[in-house]
């Protein structure tokens, strides 16, 4: 009962921590935690600004304002300076260049550093904005949990940007906004679990900035929606001249920035505090000598977008917040530049907004002012469809969508063809970080999944068998972990250490793999990625992962798969020989899967496929495995297969045979027919798709390809198969009573041990030989193999069981002469991918054995 109840326990566990539903959960707790910081931003900014404006008019102006911009700035550029310099700025470009795996810090110090310089800087009145901070916020607090909770390094840039979103979210009030933000800027990722995670942070972080917030850029909250709004096509020119004027003067703010930037940095001997709070000074001295408005920037945006302004109250408002925006972000201040540049799209859109007014008299200049903000947006941070997006969240005016995407897509376009760089970019390739499109070793490992490297052929044991079987299981192997199946299903692992450790508690107790496996091992699914295998890997200590589907076993990775297949991309020296078009089925059968696995026969030439096909079936009985039987219709490479019509009634007589055969001895037959350009590619495919453990295909026995050791569709499914394959050259007789194994110890020849019981199953009274060839020397030869291989099959053969030590100085002359003495029918080989194809000065010796003998030679790949 205790068992049971530790392996549910262990299962509701696993099931909660699976990456997605972690990822879920998590995304949750980053939009709760980011909509509450911004609320706490929000609402910490609007009290200090409020303090500033009251202040200003029952004291002076001049000596107020510059004195607080003084004051506010110089303890954030301290508080910066000593705690967190990565706090500077706005964080947008920090947060862009963490996502594209650029090693800079993001965690808790910064976002509570972060949190306070942008409220002391945006509340003494400096002209930037909170969007910038939330963002860099959100993303440090989810950064922090993730470490918290460790997952994987794609759900960690995942969870990151869905922190960046959730805090763009809760600044504006526009979740949606704050996802495409994250999809079209930031991450530029669009798979589920991104899309996923930003929605759900980006909604709840909305929510809570919705109920606690001040709701400062919700235009519609605050009742500066448009009722009346308007839109006429003999307008279309003036927006389309707004999106002109947008562009170009979005390239000038860009440049603007940067020139800031440059020039404080050449101000070596003042420290940031110092800068910062001159900045302060400066922009509170301008503020006091102008009208009262200027002190409150939201109130100013508003002025503008609910009509109290006229063209000259906008000009003067373009021309000041242009000024002291890119003066006061040059100085490093934590604040960002989003809501500037909205505030700035407002004036320039109520200037042509004027100006269409006072010759059409068709809409308000008001109109123009929000598709101003949307324009200058897209024209500055190259992302037209949050900046349509964003705009008609604020507003909630259908009317709007129209002259929003008309001007917002012109501005981008003029200014994408000066530059195509945002100003985030800018900003980075300004700190010297430069992103590029090359593909990095974790890029790489994202792109691939599991099933590509994965090794389909995995030793296993039964759950109920005894620890004396497993101890002579692992003795056979090289393997020190085995998967444990019941009826076909994972359902633990078995490693060396624990037959070690049972059998000093319990010695001489009969014990079965079942009490002594880790129940519900750690497994993932064929998708998952080599960056999340790798991850896994590392976090639970492992060696090797079962890669599982429905929890059947269909194949196993090891961290030397990942470093292998990373070291052939990383030096393009993959191997796999790429087709023109892909294979089409034309024709398919399925019968009931219920075996552990599946056994391919590729079915050619009449003469042979009967002899295949009886083989397919012994070894399909004694391992359980249903047998998959593939014909292959060849077409020229100008033709593309799934639009070629082919004959396929000699491939169904083939095909039928199968059939019947397995009804006769209730084996699951799977049929189908593929139109090629090649017979490799097209068997190669079925071995992805359909799950192979196991191919066995025939071999004419010669080849007349240069470079090539069978031919070029066996050696290519020799090198690039990644499951078991037996190739059988047949001879004429047909006879499977003698048979001769040479043993070279290793895992090769194991496998050709345990296959040979089921192929012997052909004989009514195989007769096996064993040999082992030693050089020929004084020395006595260690037949230990050759004993411990006797006994294995005598427990498992009906027939009789020899084995002889052989002193020669070729293996492949020394085997051939055994089969000549003993005039043996079938030849068993074992050997590994590399050995079987390799080409030494001396030859092949699978291939010299198989050439020149008459009887049939069947080599066993592992």
């Amino acid at each position: 009962m205790l068992v049971k109840g530790k392996i549910l326990w262990l299962r509701l566990w696993r099931q909660l921590l699976r990456p997605k539903r972690l990822a879920f959960v998590e995304a949750c707790l980053i939009g709760l935690v980011s909509g509450l910081a911004a609320v706490l931003l929000g609402q910490a900014v609007d009290w200090a600004g409020a303090l500033r404006v009251h202040l200003s008019y029952h004291w002076s102006a001049y000596l107020v304002l510059p004195g607080v911009g003084l004051a506010g700035g110089f303890l954030a550029g301290w508080l910066v300076e000593r705690f967190a310099p990565e706090a500077s700025g706005s964080g947008m470009s920090e947060v862009k260049a963490v996502l594209a795996r650029v090693p800079m810090p993001l965690n808790l110090r910064i976002a509570l550093v972060k949190l306070i310089g942008a409220t002391l800087v945006l509340g003494s009145g400096m002209p930037l904005g909170r969007e910038g901070p939330t963002v860099q916020i959100g993303a440090a607090l989810a950064n922090q949990l993730s470490n918290w909770a460790p997952t994987s390094p794609e759900h960690r840039r995942q969870l990151i940007a869905a922190g960046a979103g959730a805090g763009l979210a809760a600044a504006f009030n526009a979740p949606i906004a704050g996802v495409l933000f994250v999809v079209e800027e930031l991450l530029q990722d669009v798979s589920g679990i991104t899309l996923g995670t930003a929605i759900l942070a980006s909604f709840i972080a909305s929510v809570i900035s919705r109920l606690y917030g001040s709701h400062s850029l919700d235009l519609n909250h605050l009742n500066l929606g448009l009722p009346d709004t308007t839109f006429f096509a003999q307008e279309i020119p003036f927006y389309l001249i707004l999106g002109v004027l947008a562009g170009l003067l979005g390239i000038l703010f860009n440049k603007g920035i940067l020139e800031s930037l440059a020039i404080n940095r050449r101000l070596v001997r003042l420290s940031l505090s110092w800068r910062i709070g001159i900045a302060g000074l400066v922009t509170g001295a301008a503020i006091a000598f102008l009208p009262a408005v200027f002190r409150d920037h939201a109130g100013l945006r508003e002025i503008l977008l609910v009509g109290s302004a006229n063209w000259s109250f906008a000009a003067i408002a373009l021309l000041v917040q242009f000024t002291l925006i890119i003066f006061t972000y040059g100085s490093g201040a934590p604040g960002g530049l989003l809501v500037p540049t909205l505030a700035l799209g407002a004036a320039l859109g109520y200037l042509v907004g004027a100006v269409e007014h006072s010759l059409l008299g068709m809409s308000a200049a008001t109109v123009y002012a929000h598709v101003g903000m949307a324009a200058f947006f897209s024209a500055v941070s190259k992302v037209p469809i949050t900046a349509v997006v964003i705009v008609f969240e604020m507003t909630t005016d259908f009317n709007l969508v129209l002259p929003l995407m008309i001007a917002s897509v012109v501005a981008y376009l003029v200014a994408e063809k000066i530059d195509h760089r945002s100003l985030y970019d800018l900003l980075l390739e300004w700190k010297g970080i430069h992103i590029t499109k090359e593909p990095s070793t974790e890029g790489l490992l994202a792109q691939l999944s599991a099933v590509d490297v994965m090794q389909r052929r995995v030793e296993t044991l039964s759950s109920q068998m005894s620890t004396d079987e497993a101890v002579q299981a692992f003795s056979n192997s090289h393997h020190r972990n085995f998967p444990v199946l019941e009826n076909g299903k994972v359902v633990g692992i078995v490693t060396q250490k624990d037959l070690v450790n049972i059998a000093s508690e319990q010695s001489g107790k009969d014990t079965t793999i079942s009490e002594i496996m880790t129940p519900e091992p750690v497994t993932v699914n064929p998708t998952a990625t080599l960056a999340h295998v790798l991850h896994i890997l590392n976090r639970y200590h492992l060696s090797c992962l079962p890669v599982t589907e429905n929890r059947k076993l269909i194949g196993i990775i090891t961290r030397s798969d990942i470093i292998r297949v990373e070291a052939e991309r990383l030096s393009g020296n993959e191997q796999i020989e790429r087709k023109s078009a892909p294979s089409y089925v034309v024709y398919q059968t399925h019968a009931p899967a219920t075996g552990k696995g599946r056994l391919l026969v590729p079915l050619s030439h009449p003469q042979t496929a009967e002899t295949l096909l009886d083989m397919a079936v012994a070894i399909a009985k004694d391992r359980n495995y249903e047998i998959e039987c593939l014909q292959v219709v060849i077409v020229s490479s100008s033709r593309i297969p799934s639009e070629t019509p082919v004959q396929i009634s000699k491939s169904l007589q083939l095909l039928q045979r199968a059939i019947l055969l397995g009804e006769e001895w209730r084996i699951p037959v799977h049929t189908e027919i593929r139109v090629a350009h090649n017979v490799a590619g097209a068997i190669l495919e079925t071995v992805k798709e359909r799950h192979i453990d196991l191919v066995l295909m025939g071999w004419k026995g010669n080849t007349s390809t240069p470079g090539r050791v069978f031919s070029r569709v066996v050696d290519t499914i020799i090198r690039q198969a990644g499951c078991d394959v037996i190739l059988a050259k047949l001879d004429d007789k047909r006879s499977f009573d003698r048979w001769l194994l040479p043993m070279a110890g290793g895992p090769n020849s194991s496998q050709a041990i345990k296959l040979l019981p089921a192929l012997a199953s052909l004989s009514t009274s195989p007769q096996i030989k064993l040999c082992q060839v030693f050089q020929p020397t004084n020395s006595i030869p260690d037949t230990t193999l050759l004993d411990k291989s006797v006994r294995f099959l005598q427990r498992r053969v009906s027939g009789k069981v020899m084995a002889t030590p052989v002193r020669a100085n070729s293996v492949s002359e020394a085997v051939l002469n055994c089969a000549k003495l003993d005039n043996s029918d079938v030849i068993v080989l074992g050997a590994s991918r590399e050995s079987l194809l390799q080409q030494a000065i001396q030859g092949n010796i699978a291939e010299n054995i198989s050439r020149k003998s008459n009887c049939t030679v069947i080599m066993v790949k592992t």
